[in-house]
């Protein structure tokens, strides 16, 4: 096989490949490990190819070292392999998932690449929440995960969310009369004295407006350019806006570091949490619709599992600390 093109590689494996990796560059005692590693390549020619992809993926970070004079390799590999136990480690899991899976040319050339993230002016690790005051008086809540760039000039004030989601509420301090622009990969949001969240997803853009109201100049439609008004969620791409959708203020609790149930599907409860812990953390369709209500608290996102599986017909099981998988009990 030619390493160099990736291959067809299913999410499990390509994430146990990874946790493999990391451990056997950790530097401690890993014979046993090392014995376990070639019975697992063995069970499965798509075992044997993601761990000779991850080895040319590790291949490719020592080139990038040399060609940049960085020998202590880029910052993905660095947190993952000397930052073990922290957030910025637990953060650098994913992207190396990340990397494994899309091929590392790939990668490095995307929009949303943990490189433009970690070079942002403001940014997050996994899990983590911040909140900085502008010279305007705006403030920033930064959730999980989340990257910015803040560009004040003479003639306007201008957030790129390069990543993650916002909770803005702006400011006017001193008189302040400059226009202010939240700058997304899909288009521009001209707020309107307001507070509202913006979500940055793969392909399109998610905006909630808690008070007053924002405009939305999608990149590729100029023309078009909707209000959307306090209770309402939409969602757009370059080109395209979708229609209003009421929203609660439970909607902010992240803010606060919680998520809020009201009879919310399971499933997207469990991918909502997901976005706040390191690694795969999934629900099976069979107990996927089931409701869930109460508060939980997002700090240990292992006793909000545990509280689920006690409130709930499920189990968690843990594969790997990274691999859980919510299925019925």
């Amino acid at each position: 096989m030619n390493a160099s093109v990736r291959p067809d590689i299913p999410r499990h494996i390509a994430m146990r490949a990874v946790e493999w990796w990391m451990e056997l560059q950790s530097g401690r005692d890993m014979r046993a490990q090392q014995i376990a590693l070639a019975q697992w390549r063995a069970e499965h020619p798509d075992h044997e190819r993601a761990w000779q992809h991850i080895c040319h993926v590790g291949g490719r970070f020592r080139g990038l070292a040399d060609a940049t004079g960085d020998h202590h390799g880029p910052a993905a590999a660095r947190a993952a392999l000397t930052h073990a136990g922290t957030a910025r480690r637990r953060s650098s899991v994913k992207a190396l998932a990340t990397l494994l899976l899309t091929g590392g040319a790939a990668w490095m050339a995307s929009e949303h690449v943990p490189w433009r993230a970690w070079n942002a002016d403001v940014h997050t690790a996994l899990g983590e929440r911040r909140t900085l005051t502008l010279a305007d008086g705006t403030r920033i809540t930064l959730n999980t995960d989340t990257a910015i760039d803040v560009r004040f000039t003479a003639t306007q004030r201008r957030l790129r969310l390069v990543s993650g989601e916002i909770m803005v509420t702006t400011g006017h301090a001193g008189g302040e009369q400059r226009p202010f622009i939240v700058e997304t990969a899909q288009g521009n949001l001209q707020p309107l004295g307001t507070r509202f969240a913006v979500r940055q997803q793969s392909m399109l853009c998610r905006l909630d407006v808690f008070e007053g109201a924002v405009r939305i100049e999608p990149a590729d439609a100029p023309g078009l350019a909707p209000i959307v008004r306090a209770g309402q969620r939409v969602r757009f791409t370059r080109a395209v806006v979708g229609a209003p959708k009421s929203i609660s203020e439970n909607e902010a609790a992240w803010t606060d570091g919680l998520i809020v149930a009201s009879g919310m599907r399971l499933g997207d409860f469990v991918s909502e949490l997901g976005r706040y812990r390191a690694g795969h953390l999934s629900c099976e369709e069979a107990v996927a619709g089931l409701r869930l209500s109460g508060t939980f608290p997002l700090v240990d996102t292992g006793r909000v599992l545990d509280t689920v599986a006690r409130t709930l017909p499920v189990e968690v099981v843990f594969i790997t600390r990274y691999w859980v998988t919510v299925r019925a009990a």
